[in-house]
């Protein structure tokens, strides 16, 4: 092992476990001795080229076939041009909250397929595989093992203790923080950070950590590009603390970070972190020594409220600020996941009223609002559950033409394609589902709104129909996909300058000032047409739109349509 990277190891591990971590070092050192030789290579790093597709391996169903390999069929026949990256949301057996309650790290859950269809996808994307690593399924081995005093995993959860103080823990849930469990040694009661289903694991114990980066490397056997760390802030509680963000979650991600560096420099870490942008920049560590890739939290809540307001500019603002701590580490840029859009990263940056807009807006589209649960008892929103078409296009209001909302939607996702890092599409937006309002209902669960199965089949044929709107949605984002390949401006290292041209309209201007690439990217949030004047240093005279060749311009003016997107590149 390089002596640099070991002091760093033994330096990190030294603040979870003290004097135990020269030991845990030389234990560090076999595991990934034991791994040397089945580790495959990937492309490190990402440029232009890269856009990521985020899925559950079941998304796509058909009769007899396993998940994944409908999943590949779609993949292959569909948006292999476009996609490198593919996020497999979790693909183990599981028990409960759409497979983050997992059963076994190990296995792929069966009505999926098998680790042979995990390789092959591999071999033709850049796979994400989740890391659900603060907690695991009730019936898992870990939790049943240390419900029954079985000694390899004695203290692997986390029993409730009298001396310790939990009255300031912050939590994404409104759940009690404990439940009762049965074992042969008897009843205990264990941290849930989630769920009852969900029993937080216990990093506090050394053999925990091991067991946990024992799975990181088997994951980068089986052809992990990246690995996701779900609701890491979570992962250590102190005594008297809001346990979220502890210096020692922050020591845990540079452990399995500096693991991969060392048994697989290829592999990417990306941080779950859902919480304000400033906690969310910390993830990055000290000038980029935790994950190479972040999620941009803030990024859908603002351009929703962009969109609902016809108001760029607290957009524009945040968006200024954005500077990764190096050109090895970017953002992920979504509107959508598989979760709902988060609250908590807007915090300090709308304001209350502003924040009620969304809230209100949510429920007015057919959705739900989440809550989470303050350490003096209150209450606030957590996160806004529907489709984000249905978010940018009120169901409800059928007046509205079928083009407009289109446009309106396509405006939406144009804005993370533009924006410094790799843009990120769930499945359901890439599609332009609506609501599945009845999956919420007869499951209770709100999130079910955004994630329901869809037939192969008929997916196809709705794709292959020019005038549905799932078609057009599709073939809009596939063809900004495409044209955002063809320009290294927007390689997720090249400069990103950010421009307040007004109230309606979110502007920013890449440069690759290796290839002297230069774009100036141009979105109209509102319903009406709007002219804005362009900077004198980026000379219309000389420039064409990537999106419509033939516009032509005068300068200084561009005009967007309603709704309009203009990605202004100079000739050379």
């Amino acid at each position: 092992m390089n002596p640099n990277l070991e002091a760093k190891l033994k330096s990190n591990l030294a603040l979870l476990y003290g004097p135990e971590a020269g030991k845990i070092v030389e234990n560090i050192a076999n595991l990934v001795e034991n791994y040397h030789d089945s580790i495959p290579e990937t492309r490190a790093y990402w440029d232009e080229r890269d856009s990521l597709l985020i899925t559950y391996g079941d998304s796509l169903q058909e009769k007899n076939t396993p998940g994944l390999a409908s999943l590949e069929k779609f993949l292959d026949s569909q948006i292999r041009k476009s996609f490198s990256l593919v996020h497999l949301l979790p693909f183990y057996p599981w028990t409960d909250d759409d497979g983050f309650s997992v059963v076994d790290f190990r296995q792929v859950n069966p009505p999926l397929g098998d680790w042979k269809h995990i390789r092959l996808l591999a071999k033709k994307y850049r796979l994400i595989f989740d890391g659900v690593f603060n907690h695991v399924s009730k019936s898992s081995e870990y939790v049943r093992g240390h419900l029954n005093g079985e000694d390899a995993y004695r203290n692997f959860c986390i029993n409730e203790d009298s001396a310790f103080d939990h009255s300031q823990v912050t939590r994404p849930r409104i759940s009690p923080l404990f439940h009762v469990y049965s074992g042969t040694t008897g009843e205990m009661r264990l941290w849930t950070t989630f769920s009852e289903d969900q029993v937080d694991l216990n990093l506090a114990n050394p053999a925990v950590l091991m067991e946990l980066l024992d799975v990181v490397l088997f994951y980068a056997s089986q052809g992990a590009s990246m690995i996701r760390l779900d609701a890491i802030p979570y992962m250590w509680k102190a005594t008297g603390t809001t346990c979220v963000h502890r210096p020692q979650t922050h020591a845990f991600i540079r452990i399995v970070r500096l693991v991969m560096d060392i048994a697989a420099p290829h592999v990417s870490i990306l941080s779950e972190t859902n919480v304000p942008h400033e906690e969310n920049l910390t993830y990055f560590g000290n000038r980029g020594d935790e994950a190479q890739v972040i999620y941009n939290f803030t990024l859908p809540p603002l351009i929703l409220y962009g969109l609902a307001t016809g108001d760029a500019q607290p957009l524009t603002r945040w968006a200024a600020t954005l500077i990764p701590p190096s050109r090895n580490c970017t953002f992920l840029n979504i509107t959508s996941t598989h979760d709902g859009i988060g609250m908590r990263p807007v915090e300090g940056i709308l304001t209350g009223e502003q924040q009620k807009i969304l809230t209100d807006l949510a429920v007015e589209h057919g959705g739900a609002v989440s809550t989470r649960s303050n350490p003096d008892g209150s209450q606030s929103p957590y996160e806004l559950n529907l489709t984000f078409f249905d978010a940018i296009n009120n169901p409800n209001a059928l007046e509205v033409d079928e083009e407009i909302q289109v446009r309106r939607f396509l405006v939406s996702q144009a804005i993370p394609m533009t924006l410094a890092g790799i843009p990120a599409i769930y499945i359901h937006s890439l599609v332009g589902s609506r609501n599945d309002t009845q999956g919420a209902h007869l499951s209770g669960i709100k999130r079910r709104i955004n994630r329901k199965k869809l037939q192969l089949d008929e997916l196809n044929a709705e794709l292959a129909k020019p005038e549905s709107l799932r078609s057009r949605v599709f073939k809009g984002l596939m063809e900004l996909l495409e044209i955002r390949t063809s320009s290294s401006a927007f390689h997720p290292a090249a400069t990103c300058t950010v421009i307040d041209l007004g109230r309606n309209i979110f502007a920013l201007m890449r440069e690759n000032k290796e290839t002297g690439s230069r774009i100036l990217a141009l979105h109209n949030l509102c319903g009406t047409a709007v002219g804005c004047a362009v900077p004198e240093y980026f000379p219309l005279a000389d420039t064409r739109d990537l999106l419509d060749e033939k516009v032509t311009f005068k300068p200084p003016y561009v005009l967007l349509p309603a709704y309009g997107i203009r990605w202004l590149e100079i000739d050379s």
